[in-house]
């Protein structure tokens, strides 16, 4: 009976060893990728970014179709407390045809408002939801605010072609088991598309959401940054952004950040 038993024992402890020289492996190949990506992104001045002023126009789409389009100035300003798995960046989407804001969609680290003329309008959950999610997923938040991050898990998936290009494809999964898939070009080692699924708030469904980063150029101390952004969901276009200027640490005033005082607070969306 022993002797059974050591001949059973003997094998499935050589392939748990197995397993774990693989599970080694393909965590050491994700890294290597991951850290040659954050050099080709700008090294420590990438990941030492304390926020950045996009400038450009932005298009939504329903169906394909395009139904919106506005001049659009992003700012984003990373909190210098990074928390484990929420959000700890603050962002302000501003919108006007000239330097004027005529409206501003605001998020916090907690919360979001849409703002015009008329005052603020507290963000619904979902849509407040929504934000942070896309957030958290996102490679370059990744990156610059959660390397360190308990139970964050990067693993190397394999090779593969992403338009006539080969890219190295990662996982990156944290400790609530949520998974960003990152296609890295093997040329410049750059972010070329991400991925991941989220529930929809409406219909419980689970949504594929995509981002198709393009045309990097240097916005400051060597810091890589995408001027075309592409967004799909399911495979239907809903969201893309041509940046005309991107800058990096700017005097930014905490005002852009805070509801003004004595602003008008409308009843929630």
């Amino acid at each position: 009976m022993k002797t059974a038993i050591r001949a059973l024992l003997v094998p499935m402890m050589a392939v748990t060893l197995i397993g774990q020289d693989y599970v080694k492996s393909i965590q050491e190949k994700g890294k290597k990728v991951l850290d040659q990506c954050i050099e080709a992104l700008g090294g420590d001045h990438f990941l030492s970014v304390k926020n950045r002023v996009e400038a450009g126009m932005v298009f939504s789409f329903y169906r394909e179709d395009i139904n919106g389009l506005e001049r659009a100035i992003i700012y984003t300003e990373y909190l210098d407390a990074p928390l484990n798995g929420k959000l700890s960046v603050r962002e302000r989407e501003s919108f006007g045809k000239k330097k004027e804001e005529n409206g501003a969609v605001l998020f916090t680290e907690r919360e979001g408002y849409d703002i015009t003329y008329r005052g603020a309008r507290p963000l619904s959950k979902e849509r407040f939801d929504r934000f942070s999610d896309s957030a958290l997923h996102d490679i370059f938040y990744i990156l610059r605010q959660r390397l360190k991050e308990p139970g964050l898990l990067v693993e190397y998936k394999g090779g593969d072609l992403w338009e006539n290009r080969p890219v190295d494809i990662l996982d990156i999964t944290d400790s609530q088991n949520r998974v960003t898939t990152v296609y890295i070009d093997r040329y410049n080692h750059l972010p070329v598309r991400q991925l991941f699924r989220r529930r929809n708030a409406v219909t419980g469904d689970m949504n594929e959401e995509v981002t198709v980063f393009a045309k990097y150029r240097d916005v400051g101390n060597g810091v890589q940054w995408p001027y075309s952004i592409q967004r799909s969901r399911d495979g239907e276009k809903v969201y893309q952004m041509y940046s005309t200027d991107v800058r990096i640490d700017q005097p930014l005033s905490d005002s852009l950040f805070t509801l003004p005082g004595g602003i008008k607070m409308l009843n929630p969306e």
